[in-house]
């Protein structure tokens, strides 16, 4: 069973929500799914290796999708990824 880190949401337009838990250096990420109306909290990631002051750079970051993109998914070798939740659809 996967960890649950607390959640916070940010101002991005592609994604949702982030935590972190310093006692494991893990940063979820939480993307967005869908578009207009239908947009909502999508799938959830886990990243390794990701101690507290990344997340405070993270969360501090201008753009956190900007900041996202060049320093956390263009580096997998550094923070290794996996899915722990796909994007379930509203009933």
């Amino acid at each position: 069973m996967a960890m649950r880190i607390d959640m916070r949401d940010v101002e991005s337009s592609q994604i949702h929500s982030i935590g972190h838990d310093p006692a494991t250096n893990t940063l979820a990420v939480r993307f967005y799914r869908g578009s207009g109306d239908k947009r909502g909290p999508g799938s959830l990631y886990h990243y390794a290796n990701f101690d507290a002051a990344d997340f405070a750079a993270f969360k501090a970051a201008d753009s956190v999708g900007s900041y996202f993109g060049k320093n956390i998914k263009a580096c997998p070798q550094k923070y290794p990824f996996k899915a722990i939740a796909e994007t379930t659809s509203a009933a």
